[in-house]
């Protein structure tokens, strides 16, 4: 495919997720989840990730918050990703993420979904904490949840 109708392709779904979130919303009475909030106060970014883990399987991620496209959609991208995962697959994906927005080579071997639209945030550095703040809170939330055992 060619290089300007892939990053068509994935400006497409960023924005799919962006205006259709997936898993978004959160019960603040529910307590089997384990809610992270971070916040980036240089752009505005505010993002909430809660996360149930049951046998060490990530069985639900839901999130809310504000911000720009990249990371409102990221955290829908995140939750679709790493929902059903066993919690050492989660983060492998997790990393692997953090590479492609790097810029740096992905792991060929692991199905991304649409994480992989965010190769493209490796072109604007300012824009990297952005897609990662969600993934940075799902991250917090198992090492918070691995520390309560």
């Amino acid at each position: 495919m060619e290089f300007s109708n892939l990053q068509s392709l994935y400006r497409q779904v960023i924005m799919d997720h962006y205006k259709n979130p997936r898993n978004k919303g959160i019960d603040k009475n529910n307590t089997e989840y384990h809610t992270v909030h971070l916040k980036n106060p240089t752009c505005g970014d505010d993002v909430t990730v809660a996360v149930k883990i049951s046998n060490g399987v990530v069985e639900d991620i839901r999130h809310e918050g504000i911000g720009c496209s990249i990371c409102c959609s990221s955290a829908s991208v995140m939750s679709e990703t790493l929902i059903e995962k066993s919690v050492e697959e989660a983060n492998i994906l997790t990393n692997n993420f953090y590479e492609i927005v790097k810029g740096e080579a992905p792991n060929e071997d692991l199905d991304m979904g649409d994480a992989i639209s965010y190769a493209g945030v490796a072109s604007f550095p300012a824009r990297i904490k952005c897609a990662t703040i969600p993934w940075k809170a799902f991250e917090t939330a198992v090492l918070e949840i691995n520390s309560q055992k």
